[in-house]
C-alpha cells in the first residue's frame, strides 16, 4: 500500500515537473463558421430557350429591304455555370508562451465546400446555380436577301452591333442565295 502511495506522489511530481519544464501556457481560440444556404432563398437563373441568333433573324427580317435572313454568331467559349456551395470554414489560432517571454502563434484554416443539389421529380440531382456567365461574342455572319443594297447592309451591321456590342469589323453581311 505504501508503494502505491509513493508511486502516486511520484507520478504527480513528474506531471507537475513536465508542465513546469515546458512552461507554456496555451490558449486556443476556435471559430467555427458555417454558411448554410436555404433552398427556399435560392434564385434559379433560367436559361433562355430562344437563342440570340433566332431573335436576330426575326427582327432583321422585319427591317425594310432585308427579306429572308440567316444569322450565325461565334463565341469565344461556352457558357459557364457557377453552382451554389454549402461552405464550412474553420479557423483555429493557438498562442504559445515560453518561460523566456517569447510567444508563437499558430493559425490553421480548414475550408470545406459542397455543391448544393436539388432533386428533380424523376429522382435525378441537379446542381443549383448562382449565375450563368454568358460567353463573349466574337463575331457574326449574316446572309440576307437584300444584302446587295449598301443601305440595307449598313442597317444590318448597325442592328447587330447595337444588340451584341461587337465592333463592325467583326460583322460580315452577304447576299442570301435563294434556294
Amino acid at each position: 500500500m505504501q508503494n502505491l502511495i509513493v508511486l502516486l506522489v511520484l507520478l504527480i511530481v513528474v506531471v507537475v515537473a513536465i508542465n513546469y519544464i515546458w512552461g507554456g501556457e496555451q490558449k486556443e481560440d476556435t471559430i467555427d463558421l458555417q454558411n448554410e444556404l436555404l433552398k427556399n432563398s435560392v434564385v434559379q437563373v433560367s436559361v433562355e430557350e430562344d437563342s440570340i441568333e433566332n431573335k436576330l433573324e426575326r427582327i432583321l427580317s422585319k427591317i425594310s429591304g432585308v427579306g429572308k435572313v440567316k444569322v450565325m454568331i461565334t463565341y469565344s467559349e461556352s457558357s459557364t455555370y457557377q453552382p451554389i456551395y454549402n461552405e464550412n470554414l474553420k479557423l483555429s489560432n493557438t498562442i504559445e508562451k515560453d518561460e523566456q517571454g517569447g510567444t508563437r502563434t499558430i493559425s490553421e484554416q480548414d475550408n470545406e465546400k459542397e455543391v448544393v443539389y436539388k432533386e428533380n421529380n424523376d429522382g435525378t440531382k441537379e446542381p443549383i446555380t448562382k449565375n450563368i456567365i454568358s460567353p463573349k461574342i466574337e463575331g457574326a455572319i449574316v446572309a440576307a436577301e437584300g444584302a446587295d443594297s449598301a443601305e440595307t447592309k449598313t442597317n444590318i451591321i448597325q442592328a447587330i452591333e447595337a444588340v451584341t456590342g461587337i465592333p463592325t469589323h467583326k460583322i460580315q453581311v452577304f447576299k442570301l442565295e435563294v434556294e
